[in-house]
Parts: structure tokens; sequence; C-alpha cells
């Protein structure tokens, strides 16, 4: 409390021009008090102008008022400052770079709270205090501490710009209005501020509309991703899982494999062992009569020779020479015939199972079949959908969509909600005349044609489907023969960069192909030019 009571009193012996206490004090006619140099210094400032006025109140004198030093008010502030109750303003109170500065304190300034439009000065809480005490200042307009004041006065005529002129799109001063703005469509800036503010407001909630959109947009975005990883992961392991399977399984056969063939090669090779020792006995025998014979041959003993030539004459049955075991060969080219199918089976089918080769039939393009499904944030005027969002239709009295930053204003077109990656197929059945088109999501909605035009740009592919076909990007137009159908088929292989058009009846044409890089991913997109009742609807697809 004596704190408080300490401030308060040394508040009243301070200089209301410097905020310290007083230096010299002198007291002027109104009752208000200054220092001596910052009351000097004041009216030195104001001897340009006819008078003098006090800055607290705005009191005003016509001749320079004699300054005598008020010895009283001196003492009790010397008594003041002998008690050591002086404390300078908080440092935080002066003005440092960047701080907006008090025009009217002297020495060190403090920060200024406002500045007036009227004074084109900065005041600190201390000096502001005439400004809501004094009826003079009454009508002045505060605003917001503030260093550019200058840009609110007028550089032809030295007076507040207060007035904007909606001719010219700026801001005037009142004699502005009467010269050069004369006749101009012009309002107070007041006013102007308040229409603005409403825009404001509108532009404010497009863009948090936007921001939400964005938002939500990369949340799904997010979605997707994660479900492209999990599905990524599955697919790794299950595809892991699958092989190891299968190289089990052909390890198993490798090794049944070998097996018999190692058994039917030990049977054959021992059933030829046994018909070698046989061969080798009769070999022996044979041998072993030879040498007999002809030991027989050269006896002299005639009745011997007779008696033992009946025996030894007589040979002993042969063993049947061998022959090439026809059936045991035969075997082993079986299983390496067998072994050879197998494997060209095999490679033909993970050959055509991971082939990347575009679909030549359209059994073949089914097996990449998309459902379409169109935005109806996206869909220009005179566009109705139907058929759970697959189906578009012109109709010229439709102007009912609300204002949406994905929407098509000055084109009936519109885009699929999905973005497309990968390898994907759809067909279009068109009734009469309609563009079938591919883009990225980032492509303008307004503004210049070429923009957001599907074909004009380099974000977006068009097969115009009129009287013939033309192929249409980056406002290139090619002109393209083939079979008119009603219905066109779309082949897509974003990470190839692979775009084709089909004419899709009995059999199917390749109307043109696109062979580029994709950097986003891909929207389906529709156009129709009329008249009402055109359509163009995504099949379904088995």
């Amino acid at each position: 409390m004596a704190q408080q009571r300490n401030q308060a009193n040394e508040k009243k012996f301070s200089c209301s021009v410097c905020l310290d206490l007083l230096k010299d004090p002198v007291t002027i006619a109104c009752g208000h008090n200054y220092c001596m140099s910052c009351i000097q210094t004041h009216w030195d400032i104001e001897d340009q102008k006819t008078s003098y006025s006090c800055p607290q109140c705005r009191q005003t004198f016509y001749t320079r008022p004699a300054l005598v030093k008020n010895t009283m008010l001196a003492e009790l502030v010397a008594e003041l400052k002998r008690t050591g109750l002086q404390a300078p303003p908080a440092d935080h109170c002066y003005a440092g770079p960047g701080d907006v500065a008090c025009d009217f304190c002297t020495g060190r300034k403090l920060k200024a709270s406002k500045s007036c439009l009227q004074c084109l000065a900065s005041y600190c809480d201390q000096h502001l205090q005439p400004h809501y005490e004094s009826p003079a200042f009454k009508k002045h307009k505060l605003l917001e501490a503030s260093v550019n004041l200058q840009e609110n006065i007028c550089s032809r005529h030295d007076e507040v710009m207060n007035i904007f002129c909606r001719t010219d799109q700026q801001c005037i001063c009142f004699l502005c209005s009467l010269d050069e703005h004369k006749g101009h469509n012009t309002v107070s800036a007041a006013a102007e501020r308040t229409e603005k503010q409403k825009e404001l407001g509108e532009s404010w909630q497009r863009i948090q509309q936007r921001v939400q959109d964005l938002e939500k947009d990369l949340k799904e975005l997010q979605q997707e991703t994660e479900t492209i990883n999990r599905s990524a992961d599955k697919s790794v392991e299950d595809s892991e899982k699958i092989f190891t399977e299968l190289i089990q399984l052909i390890e198993k056969r490798r090794s049944d494999v070998k097996q018999q063939i190692r058994s039917q090669q030990k049977i054959d090779v021992s059933g030829i062992k046994d018909l070698q020792e046989k061969l080798y006995q009769e070999i022996t025998e044979l041998k072993r009569k030879d040498a007999e014979l002809e030991q027989l041959s050269r006896t002299e003993d005639h009745t011997h020779f007779l008696h033992s030539y009946r025996t030894l004459s007589k040979l002993p049955e042969s063993t049947d020479s061998p022959r090439p075991n026809i059936y045991c060969l035969q075997y082993f080219e079986d299983v390496a015939e067998a072994l050879t199918v197998a494997r060209d089976k095999m490679y033909a089918i993970f050959t055509e199972t991971w082939s990347f080769a575009e679909p030549t039939t359209r059994a073949q393009f089914l097996r990449y079949s998309r459902a379409i499904t169109l935005d109806p944030n996206t869909a220009g005027t005179f566009l109705v959908l139907s058929e759970g969002n697959r189906k578009v239709t012109f109709d010229g009295n439709n102007k009912t969509y609300p204002e949406h930053p994905d929407r098509f204003f000055l084109r009936p077109q519109v885009l699929s909600k999905d973005g497309l990656t990968g390898r994907c197929y759809w067909e279009v059945e068109v009734s009469r005349v309609a563009d079938v088109a591919v883009a990225y999501k980032s492509m303008r909605r307004s503004g210049n044609f070429h923009a957001y035009a599907f074909g004009y740009n380099e974000k977006s592919w068009a097969l115009l489907c009129h009287s013939g076909y033309t192929f249409r990007n980056d406002d290139h137009n090619l002109s393209i023969s083939g079979p008119k159908s009603s219905r066109i088929g779309v082949y897509l292989d974003h990470s190839a960069g692979i775009l084709s058009f089909y004419s899709v009846s009995e059999t199917m044409t390749l109307l043109h192909r696109v062979q580029t890089t994709f950097t986003e991913p891909l929207h389906a997109g529709l156009y129709l030019c009329g008249p009402d009742g055109d359509t163009a609807e995504f099949c379904k697809l088995e």
C-alpha cells in the first residue's frame, strides 16, 4: 500500500511531457505544471503558429505566457527526491526497436499506445489522457499505435484520406473528391471497409472450406497410403509364404525324383553285376576246359583220348550276352522329359502372371476394370448426376450447384471422386457428343479457359467423340480415324505412363495411345456441350 501511495505521489509531481519528476517546475495559467525546459521546448515548436496551448488541456494562449518557477512546488519535489521515492518507469514501458514511440515524450521516449488520425501523432498512456478527458478531443479518431500514420494523409492536399473512390479503387481526401475524382463513385472509407469486411468474411469462409477440403483429401490420401502399404505388406507376406511352399514342394519333388532315379539305377546296376558274375564264372570254366582239351590233344594214348573226349567235348550252356537295357534308359529319358515339361509350364505360368505387356483382348482389359463414380463438388453448371454418380446429363436449366473450390463454374465438365493409379480400365457410354478425359486434380477450375478446359493444358488428356475422333493435350489437336462407337474404353497404366483410348464394339480398336510420365494420380473426366438430354455414363463392367 505504501508503495502504491508513493507511486501516486510521484505521479502528482511528474511532468506530463517528460514523465519524470518536475525540474524547475512552473505553473501556467490553466493550472497545469511542467518542467520549465519541457514547456519552453513545446512552445518553441508552436512559435510557428499564432497561438500557444497547454499539452494537457489544450487551453489556448494567443501570446506566449511568461514562465516563473513555482518555488513551493520545487521544494515539494526536492522533499520527494530526498525520501528516495523516485522510481523511473519500468524498462518495458520505454520504446525500443520496432515500437512506436510517443511523439510528446522528451528524452527517453515511452511506448505509444494509441495514434490519433486528426493530430497525426502517437501518444503513450499518460500523454493520451487529454484525448479521453478534454471535450476538445472528443471527435478525434484513435487507433492502435502505428508508424504508418502518414499513409492516411493525402500527399497532395495534406488532408486525412477518409473517402474511398470506387471508380479508381483508392483512398482520397475530401478535396480530391471535389477535384480530380469529381463525379466518381465515392463513399466513406468506413463504409467501404464495412463492405470489404463482408467480402473478407466470405473469402475467409472459402479459405476455411478449402482448407477443410484439402485436409480431408490429405487424410484420405494418408489413409490410401496406409491401405496400399498394408496391402503391399500382406501381398509380400503371402507371396513369400507361397514361394516358400513352392520351393519346399520343388525341393521335395527333386528329392523324390533323385531317389527314384538312384533306386532304378541301383536295380539296373545290380542286375548287370549279377550277369557279370555269371559271365566271369563261365569264362573261368571255359578256360579250364580249354586247357584240358589242349592237354588231351597231346596224349598218345588212343584209348584214353577216346574215353575222355566224350566228356570234355561237351560245352557248358552259354550265358546270354548282355544287351543295352532300353527300358532303363527310356525311364531316365522320360524323367528328364517330364521335368522339362513341368519347367516350361511353370515358366509360362510365371511369365504370364507377371507380364506387364498391354492387354490385347477385352477379357484381358476387364481384369483391370475399375468402378468410376463422379464427384458432385466438381460438376459444372448444366450437368446433372444420377445412377449413383456414374451418369451425367446435360440440362440447360440446371444452375443450382453451391459454390465450391473444386467446381468447374464456367464449363460443363466433371471429374471422378477417386484418383487412379496402377493399371485401370473403364468404359464410357456416350449418347451423342462428349469428351472422355483424364486429368490431375490440381488443374485450375476457373480463370484462363486453357487452364481448366479438358485437353487444353498439360494437366489433362481428352478424346473428343463428336462426328469423328480428335485427341487433345496441351492445346495440341490430333485427328483420329477409327470405327464409330457409342462406347469408349480407357486403359491406364499409371506407373508405365501409358494411356490408351479404344472404340469398343464386338472387337476393340485402338484409337490413340499416349506414352508419357504421370506425376500425380489421374481422375476420369467427362465433358458435355448439349443439347439438353445428352448423356455420358461410366459402364458397370463384369
